[in-house]
């Protein structure tokens, strides 16, 4: 095997990616599309999920978290298209680019007062974010009006919209969200310009959060954002499929043991497959015996301790794998959400943790 056959991989399916985002539209017709492609797009790496996801029938925006995120999209190729900066401190500095790339920075701390006030460039185009009970970013919900006063005093600003991002949407028997949502409307009572509540699972479980801008994040990837309801069930298909050749293939007797800390003993006769790929690569190290790897579309359980750069999987029922041959980790065939529950996180963890070691390749 040469050193890119033994290499993990993750390719990023584009064809699902504008899936989801035509999902995106059915549950929300009436609301314009920023997409969330922070983090790297999640992990999927944003400039290939920018430009899928941009130009005819794309979004209407895009949203980062930083000026480098925006940066790098811009000088990527992705030119016009609006840029929401959701929690970047901002400078002087900051500002000039800002108006000079076209991104829209959000508002979210007095501290950010100083510099926008004393702005005289180019018309710069801002969204405010009000606290209607998350309580980690944005201003005081009942300061809306001054808020809007403030900004119209300086000719160079223009309130492009109002944000609040909601803290309990994914569970629907939570009245967290109606709450939220009637807090903000009471905020921005006499007040114009478009208002966006919705994360991924506003749109998909509250219909009366869209408003007039949606801003989905996992379920653009494949994720389910709602607790309790698959991926596969809300319509949506996976984007990341993360595979891994195996490399060595081994006879175990019974009640011999496999890894680190022999943590998993043969109760029969097994044979073994090694795969190149451990926590080195992001695969998370406490996944549990049992937890399932896809091998020639039938599910083999890992079988002890998951190393830097391998893991063992119980192939025994399996007899025609193969040297070179690749297995799933998660993605097609093997829900992101599941090995995400195995691991006891959420699947966004799981994407965003990738290291360089992977290989991505798009299509």
């Amino acid at each position: 095997m040469s050193g890119a056959d033994r290499q993990a991989t993750a390719h990023v399916d584009c064809d699902a990616l504008r899936h989801n985002l035509a999902r995106v539209r059915a549950a929300a017709p009436g609301s314009a599309v920023f997409a969330a492609v922070k983090a790297d797009a999640y992990g999927h790496g944003a400039l290939t999920v920018a430009s899928a996801l941009t130009g005819d029938n794309g979004v209407d925006g895009l949203a980062v978290a930083s000026l480098d995120e925006a940066l790098a999209l811009r000088w990527g190729g992705i030119g016009h298209t609006p840029i929401m900066l959701l929690s970047a401190p901002l400078t002087h500095a900051d500002l000039a680019l800002c108006s000079e790339q076209g991104f829209e920075p959000v508002l979210f701390d007095a501290h950010q007062w100083t510099a926008l006030l004393d702005w005289r460039g180019a018309t710069l185009r801002v969204w405010p974010k009000l606290d209607t009970g998350m309580h980690r970013l944005g201003l005081p919900a009942a300061d809306a009006p001054a808020i809007a006063e403030r900004l119209r005093a300086n000719p160079a600003l223009e309130i492009a919209g109002w944000l609040t991002h909601l803290a309990c949407a994914d569970e629907r028997d939570n009245n967290s969200t109606p709450r939220q949502l009637e807090c903000f409307a009471r905020a921005l009572e006499g007040q114009g310009g478009p208002r966006s509540a919705a994360n991924s699972a506003g749109i998909l479980g509250w219909p009366q959060s869209h408003l007039d801008v949606v801003r989905p994040g996992i379920m653009l990837y494949g994720g389910s954002p709602l607790l309790g309801t698959s991926a596969a069930d809300l319509g949506l298909e996976p984007v990341m499929t993360l595979r891994a050749p195996v490399i060595s293939l081994r006879e175990v007797a019974a009640g011999e043991s496999v890894g680190y800390g022999a943590q998993w003993t043969a109760d029969r006769p097994s044979r073994v497959a090694v795969l190149a790929i451990g926590y080195g690569d992001g695969y998370p190290r406490h996944l549990p015996n049992g937890t399932p790897v896809l091998i020639h579309g039938r599910r083999c359980p890992l079988i002890g301790r998951v190393s830097m750069d391998m893991i063992s999987v119980d192939v025994t029922d399996v007899p025609e794998v193969s040297i070179g041959e690749m297995a799933t980790l998660w993605g097609a065939g093997l829900p992101a959400d599941e090995i995400a529950v195995a691991a006891g996180t959420i699947a966004y963890e799981l994407f965003c943790q990738l290291t360089p070691r992977v290989a991505f390749t798009s299509g």
